[in-house]
């Protein structure tokens, strides 16, 4: 007699394994104090995969903003008063705006910024070669990675309000990351491509996993430090894994509840088509494309890492 030994089911997450998973596995997932109100657009036991109806559109242009970050080199600074030198980065970064509509995806605002992140006080800024690093100082026990994550967000932010005012038009702008810090921009969203913190109780993950492309869940609200709507959409993908194309959006809590469940609808009907695709884009679907579009000009942007670090140790010999 002979035994047929089965393979268990699986699946495979799309996200190159370079860049970690789209979702933290259950052991690294951090459990979440957030106060949780999930009855605002339907009641907790009709919770489900909700299809936007055809009275939802999508909006006829949408703005993205999106940064990157690259760090340069380590350094220790030197105490203009005489004390131990304190460690610190030296780090390029830039952000950006790109506007999608009828004619496609078009970059329209691009900065470019460095700076060196380090406790030292009083210290001038570095000048290596053609560029300038900025300095600035650090507290507690960050080591510049914090801070220097701060001012992208605040570039991403002060440029989406430039561009808006310059422009004179109020489009739907969606912020690549939490709205966290970003919560005084009028008519944005906050996207979340990576979910390292599971904020919904079982039964209503459950419904997170049920959904099918071009599906949200309810919108609920959340409160931590700081209060958001918040759902989860699915974006087209062929993985079976349970949370493959999974992203979690984001609005401000000065909206109306029906007009949070508008904005949503708004969105979840815009993003399927943006998608992300696996043989160009390792983090697909949920890096949009559109957002690598942009970070692939941001980096390029950014220079040679090879000749900033020659700079940089050039500039250290005086």
């Amino acid at each position: 007699m002979t035994t047929t030994l089965h393979a268990p089911g699986f699946s495979v997450d799309p996200w190159d394994p370079g860049y970690g998973a789209s979702l933290a596995f259950e052991a690294e997932m951090e459990g979440s104090t957030a106060a949780l109100t999930l009855d605002i657009e339907i009641p907790i036991p009709r919770w489900r995969p909700i299809t936007p109806g055809s009275t939802a559109k999508a909006p006829e242009t949408l703005l993205i903003a999106d940064g990157v970050r690259r760090i340069d080199a380590r350094v220790w600074v030197d105490d203009p008063q005489g004390g131990m030198p304190a460690p610190g980065i030296a780090a390029s970064y830039a952000a950006g705006i790109v506007r999608c509509g009828e004619k496609g995806a078009e970059p329209v605002a691009v900065e470019i910024r460095r700076g060196v992140f380090s406790p030292a006080k009083g210290v001038s800024d570095l000048v290596a070669g053609p560029v300038t690093y900025t300095t600035f100082e650090v507290v507690g026990d960050d080591d510049g990675s914090l801070a220097l994550q701060q001012k992208l967000t605040e570039l991403e932010a002060d440029m989406a309000v430039e561009y808006r005012s310059n422009t004179g038009h109020d489009e739907l702008l969606l912020v690549d990351g939490p709205l966290r810090g970003r919560t005084h921009l009028h008519n944005a969203v906050g996207y979340v491509k990576t979910h390292h913190t599971s904020y919904l109780p079982p039964a209503q993950s459950v419904v997170v996993s049920d959904l099918k492309p071009g599906q949200r869940t309810p919108v609920f609200f959340m409160g931590t430090n700081w209060s958001r709507y918040a759902w989860y959409l699915r974006l087209p993908t062929i993985s079976t894994a349970p949370w493959a194309g999974i992203a979690r959006c984001e609005a401000g809590a000065d909206l109306s509840v029906e007009e949070a469940v508008a904005l949503a609808d708004q969105v979840t009907v815009a993003l399927p088509p943006m998608a992300g695709v696996d043989y160009k884009d390792p983090r697909a679907p949920q890096n949009l494309v559109p957002i690598g579009g942009l970070e692939k000009l941001l980096r390029h942007r950014l220079g040679d890492a090879r000749l900033l670090y020659r700079a940089l140790r050039t500039a250290a010999l005086g």
